[in-house]
């Protein structure tokens, strides 16, 4: 029940009745609630077009606007017209959301199929921070369309095709692990994941200053691509390695991915990619490398400006797309691309969905564009990037040990639940098993949904694991108080009848809960869904301090304090597992 839609109709149909134009009408939530639930300003801007005072077009639009029981209607100088939902009204919507099984929510008229890839863990490399935000973003906007009735495709898509396979490839050859492989030794040595934390830095940073070695760790990614042995066997005990841990970690996350495919899975499809590139005249070589130009009109225009070595600049500069290297490797862009192509041929999605950090805008804007002109991706399939920003100190600059090394994502999930122990241990409660790591998680989570994504944040580990304010911790802490006055009542009531102003406000506040789902799968972001339950919580906590509920004399009014509780928590816990935690049953 869409109050706001319900309101916005009658107000069209009284237009029309005026004779007025309702291609501006809008109706807003009152920024006045002591006055209004809803208002409509749309007097002001139709009393410029018929040079008619805003006053007496609010009237007349007051007068036609059709008859119900679902708001009083009253006129505000100079010219709002305000809409106050009637208990009668709000008592019917308690009781269809208590009733339904997604408390109230209306599923898509139109549900699509969605592939999101998102989690993004390189192979061979120790899941840290920057690993953070992907997951829990992207595991939210899943559960997200589920809930509204899209059907979701989940890819994990696992980074285990590049370059750092021949990195690590090198470094533990020259670290003496694979002598074996080489023929120098009868020992086989077993290659564990503490091995590749330590040689991946280590070839990283010999590759800025090692030539050869750099040029032996490109060769190596080459033979891992062209399946040669003994390098492909090396890169498939690396991969095995490496997804132990990393599936640990995002299931502890609460992360559940449909498909557990990488870069190297879409290798098959490589060179019919490249082909159709070729075939349509697209592709084009440029120093012995294979690139594409996707540049739209207006774009890499000369500026007439020159930079100190004579090279002209480019106003609004867009570097083609690189298909293949001059050795014939394949890089990032190609198997984006080849992946895009196996996505849509297996699974034809309505729309493709990449939950990927703000650093690689470019790289989608290049493979976007790229299969839309090679008509690999149909023009009516929507291919959205959600970027996201950083996680940052309380120093503004990205969250690292004090030594100044990167925090590993099982750190930060330990240094969180380590906290959200002390805060049980507060109160009273030390006999924590799973509890802790789910207050941790709810924290984590709910601090970062709570931004826009495309922002940065900071990460304050007492401010997350509070059980106050706009945190976590709060809403599962007011869940759980109310689980546990249910447990008291031992009623199960689901009649409704308002007779408060908390409850009142409960009720408006649950409807603006239900709308913010939809602000959320509108803008790809989960902040509309934390603050309006944040919100919700908090007036649920009003309705609780201000009304004796267990208590209560008036048995008609119990049952109705019990049936409002009972929805309360049926919406908190729908959100809570929106995004991605659950509501325990003590804290």
């Amino acid at each position: 029940m869409d109050f706001k839609q319900i309101i916005l109709d009658d107000l069209v149909v009284s237009l029309k009745k005026c004779g007025l134009s309702a291609d501006n009408a809008q109706v807003n939530v009152s920024g006045k609630p002591e006055l209004a639930d809803y208002q409509t300003n749309v007097a002001f801007t139709l009393a410029k077009q018929a040079r008619i005072a805003p006053n007496i077009i609010a009237q007349k639009i007051m007068e036609n606007l059709p008859s119900n029981n679902y708001y009083q209607v009253s006129f505000a100088a100079p010219a709002y017209i305000n809409f106050r939902l009637t208990d009668e009204c709000l008592n019917k919507y308690a009781e269809f959301c208590l009733n339904s099984p997604i408390v109230g929510l209306k599923k898509l008229d139109n549900p699509r199929t969605i592939f999101m890839d998102y989690g993004g863990a390189n192979v061979a490399k120790e899941l840290h921070i920057g690993h953070l935000r992907s997951p829990i973003i992207g595991e939210s906007i899943n559960r997200l369309h589920k809930l509204l009735g899209d059907k979701v495709i989940s890819d994990v898509y696992l980074g285990d095709w590049g370059t750092q396979m021949g990195l690590n490839i090198a470094q533990l050859e020259d670290d003496g692990v694979l002598d074996y492989y080489f023929g120098k030794s009868d020992k086989k040595i077993e290659i564990t994941l503490e091995m590749l934390n330590k040689a991946y830095p280590k070839a990283s940073l010999r590759k800025k200053t090692d030539p050869e070695f750099k040029k032996r760790a490109e060769d190596y990614t080459l033979f891992v691509q062209s399946n040669q042995e003994p390098y492909f066997g090396i890169y498939k005990q690396i991969k095995e390695v490496s997804l132990v841990r990393i599936k640990q970690n995002y299931l502890t996350l609460g992360c559940n991915f449909d498909l557990w495919n990488g870069e190297s899975t879409a290798q098959p499809y490589v060179k019919p990619t490249i082909e159709i590139f070729k075939q349509k005249g697209l592709a084009k070589l440029s120093n012995g490398a294979l690139i594409v130009d996707v540049s739209l009109p207006g774009e890499n225009q000369p500026s007439g400006k020159f930079d100190q070595n004579g090279k002209e600049l480019l106003v609004n500069p867009m570097p083609p797309l690189m298909l293949q290297k001059a050795n014939g490797g394949d890089i990032y862009d190609t198997t984006e691309i080849a992946t895009l192509n196996m996505r849509y041929q297996k699974f034809k999605p309505d729309e493709f969905i990449y939950v990927v950090d703000n650093r690689q805008s470019q790289h989608f804007t290049l493979a976007f564009r790229a299969v839309k002109m090679a008509e690999i991706i149909p023009q009516n399939t929507k291919l959205t990037h959600i970027s996201y920003g950083t996680i940052n100190g309380k120093d503004g600059k990205a969250f690292k040990t004090r030594s100044g090394d990167t925090i590993k994502l099982e750190d930060i999930i330990n240094l969180i639940t380590d906290s959200a122990k002390k805060k049980l241990a507060e109160n009273g409660i030390t006999e924590t098993g799973d509890l802790a790591l789910q207050i941790g998680l709810s924290a984590l989570k709910y601090s970062d949904l709570s931004c826009t994504c495309s922002r940065d944040y900071i990460f304050d580990i007492d401010k997350f694991a509070s059980f106050e304010g706009k945190t976590g911790p709060y809403i599962q802490y007011t869940g759980t108080r109310i689980k546990s006055l249910l447990n008291k009542a031992n009623i199960i009531a689901s009649n409704v009848n308002i007779s408060t102003a908390e409850e009142r406000d409960l009720i408006l506040s649950l409807a603006k809960l239900n709308d913010s789902y939809y602000d959320c799968y509108n803008d790809y972001s989960l902040n509309y869904l934390c603050n309006s339950l944040y919100n919700f919580c908090a007036n649920f906590s009003r309705f609780y301090n201000n009304n004796k509920i267990l208590t209560e004399q008036n048995l008609g009014k119990k049952q109705s304090y019990l049936a409002i509780c009972n929805l309360c928590l049926k919406a908190i816990e729908q959100a809570a597992y929106t995004l991605g935690f659950i509501i325990p049953d003590k804290m």
